[in-house]
């Protein structure tokens, strides 16, 4: 990722230039000004003619650095570089900056500053010597952010400099880049789980019928079909031209699910409920696009991405990386909802087998269990991970808001058939994702579980 603009490093003739050049005066420049006004009055009052000339030499170096440099026009291009552009929370990146100087004259000392948001760090400031025609000069500084987020870098400052140090001017870039920091994935452990639906295997199931020893389905001729796909035994007993049509894989469903309620969480950071949550959701949809489902992510609001593609889910295998990013990205920004409950996101259920769903919630009240109890009828299977706000914020009892009606909550969810995984704080996933497996297979195996198990073991 990169961005740069020519500039010259020369703002025009206007007298608002010049006035803007005036204004770069340094502490120093104003200093040697003044006091060569004030010895010039002085020298006018007493009739000193050697005090007048060394009043005007103090006061008309300044005046000549400004014009000088005012009037000295350096070309340079500037170009910035992040590696990589989309980074997890805590993990750093780096960005490169090169400076050319396409101009036929040599600079002088330059100090190149980027602009940074504080959250990713200081501000990087990088002093540059003398710069010759059509020379280059390449700096990198580190950023990093324990926050999600997008977060502009830019636009990047050159500041020019006289040899006395009287006068310095600024001149900016207008490009801008974007720094993602998407949330923290972590690797999941790859069940294959007892009561898997047939057909499922890897993640993948036929969408096409198998007729015949070479498993086609003949169908009539169309121009443009390739003659090698003619299939000669259908031709003679249908008595028209017949060609093959081989089956298609098609992709196993996955619908990662995020409640984002304010009134399912309490607290805030990176240390916090719904941080968990999010960071959770990441690594399970990225876990389920490796191991080649077509996968969406659902919010409460009854937003999905990716919005396009097929039914809303990740296109083909050559367009997973780019939904992952997609999705990725909008969990870098994602924020809580206004609150609006869970009833948008089963509305974008309802309607259809959306095969396997992976819910992250807060906490649930008796309307939004009973919500998120329907969604499992429209699913083939589904998984909660529910994290208690009680269990989460500090100095709060479990037992002073209501441990008991909790679990009784999680039961009507099972009881739904949903496998409800409690989180505790700064639990560890995989070990959650493990559990998960573990009861799903003890439902099976006890005759409580549904026809339809885990997809493909749903990791």
């Amino acid at each position: 990722m990169a961005a740069g603009e020519p500039g010259a490093v020369q703002d025009g003739s206007s007298k608002g230039g010049l006035r803007a050049a005036l204004g770069g005066l340094t502490t120093r420049g104003r200093s040697f000004l003044a006091a060569g006004v004030a010895a010039a009055v002085c020298a006018y009052v007493l009739g000193q003619a050697d005090l007048l000339r060394v009043g005007l030499l103090l006061a008309v170096l300044p005046l000549v650095c400004v014009i000088v440099l005012y009037r000295t026009r350096y070309r340079v291009t500037g170009t910035r570089r992040l590696s990589p552009s989309r980074v997890p929370a805590g993990s750093e990146a780096r960005v490169h900056l090169r400076m050319d100087n396409v101009s036929r004259l040599p600079t002088g000392l330059l100090m190149l500053q980027d602009r940074v948001p504080y959250v990713l760090g200081p501000r990087p400031r990088f002093v540059l010597d003398r710069v010759e025609a059509g020379g280059r000069r390449e700096v990198s500084y580190r950023v990093r952010s324990d926050l999600r987020g997008r977060y502009p870098l830019g636009p990047l400052q050159l500041r020019l400099s006289d040899p006395f140090g009287m006068c310095e001017l600024t001149r900016s870039f207008s490009a801008y880049d974007t720094l993602v920091v998407i949330p923290r994935t972590v690797p999941l452990p790859a069940l294959r789980l007892a009561g898997e639906a047939s057909g499922y295997g890897d993640g993948r199931q036929r969408s096409l019928a198998l007729a015949g020893e070479d498993d086609i389905i003949p169908r009539g001729y169309r121009h443009g079909d390739d003659l090698r796909r003619v299939h000669w035994r259908s031709t003679a007993r249908y008595g028209e031209l017949m060609v093959r049509r081989e089956e298609q894989p098609q992709r196993a469903r996955c619908t990662v699910l995020l409640d984002t309620r304010q009134v399912g969480y309490a607290g805030a950071g990176p240390d916090s409920a719904f941080e968990w949550a999010v960071s959770g959701a990441a690594s399970a949809l990225v876990h389920m696009l490796e191991r080649g489902f077509a996968v969406r992510l659902l919010t409460d609001d009854g937003n999905a991405v990716p919005g396009d593609g097929s039914d809303g889910f990740a296109g083909s295998t050559q367009e997973s990386a780019d939904s992952a990013g997609l999705m990725l990205d909008t969990l870098a920004v994602v924020g809580h909802s206004d609150g609006g409950g869970l009833s948008r996101a089963h509305d974008v259920l309802r309607g259809s087998n959306e095969g396997l769903l992976i819910a992250f919630f807060g906490d649930l009240d008796e309307e939004q269990t009973s919500v998120a109890a329907r969604m499992r009828q429209r699913t083939g299977a589904a998984v909660a991970f529910v994290l208690e706000s009680a269990r989460w914020s500090s100095g709060v009892d479990p037992s002073a808001v209501g441990a008991v009606p909790a679990e009784k909550r999680l039961r009507q969810l099972r009881e739904a058939g949903w496998v409800v995984v409690p989180v505790e704080p700064g639990a560890d996933l995989p070990a959650l994702w493990q559990l998960a497996g573990q009861m799903r297979a003890d439902t099976q195996s006890a005759g409580n579980g549904g026809s339809t198990g885990f997809p493909g073991g749903w990791s």
